[in-house]
């Protein structure tokens, strides 16, 4: 059985300061935790309804009941396992050819889907701004599916950065270059601004190109897209070249 403490400590997990105060975060499902045994990130133990699925004598696994799984999970629908992981130290990073840089990104579903993306096109690095949400928010990791054991995630202050960056700094803009004819420099930082308000100024005069997204609707209902979306047709047309 689980203590009360034990309970107490994985329910915390959801707040970044007690992330922080533990060095711990979640990792929930067969699924996703069977990518943690391929990646760099260290598992503390594994609390599972059916151990013998995970078939794992490396690391703890301790076995617990539905309703145990129920009070530590962070899901609607809890799934078979809880995995509790140590937050890695932030290593030494340098510039990649292509990357993502985020500036104020605060809804974990849209950073967790960024993160897939950036996978799924081989982007191995993400740059964040240190207000866009925390990789490791129990939504962001469930979003990614497992893309973040795979994705650099690099939070800095982004002014600073983009001051210095040899990448060129290209950001959309409904007066931008239409995404379709707009040639991809060999060096690119993808800026996408926050949900509700875009980049910021200081943000913005940094930026050394623009690109904006067509609208072919005749409805003008629609006044932007979703930030992960614009993400995913942007990326899609820059690798189609």
């Amino acid at each position: 059985m689980l203590t009360a403490h034990t309970i107490k400590v994985l329910q915390s997990l959801d707040k970044k300061k007690f992330r922080q105060k533990y060095n711990l975060f979640l990792v929930e499902g067969n699924k996703i935790i069977c990518e943690l045994f391929n990646s760099n990130f260290k598992v503390k133990e594994i609390l599972s309804t059916d151990p013998q699925k995970l078939d794992r004598t490396d690391i703890p696994i301790t076995h617990i009941s539905e309703n145990e799984l129920k009070k530590i999970s962070f899901l609607k629908t809890p799934k078979d396992s809880v995995a509790v992981c140590y937050i890695p130290e932030e290593k030494p990073w340098m510039d990649k050819k292509i990357q993502l840089v985020l500036d104020g990104i605060q809804d974990p579903g849209n950073l967790g889907t960024i993160i897939r993306l950036a996978d799924w096109f081989g982007i191995e690095q993400i740059i964040c701004s240190e207000d866009t949400v925390d990789v490791y928010n129990p939504k962001v990791i469930q979003a990614t599916m497992g893309s973040f054991t795979r994705v650099n995630m690099v939070y800095t202050n982004l002014v600073e950065y983009l001051s210095k960056t040899e990448n060129v700094n290209v950001g959309t803009d409904m007066d931008g270059e239409n995404i379709y004819t707009f040639e991809k420099p060999e060096k690119i930082n993808l800026i996408l601004g926050n949900e509700g308000n875009g980049m910021r100024p200081e943000t913005e005069k940094l930026l050394q190109k623009c690109i904006t997204i067509p609208r072919f609707g005749k409805s003008q209902s629609t006044e932007s897209l979703n930030v992960s979306m614009a993400a995913g047709i942007i990326l899609g047309q820059l690798f189609s070249k």
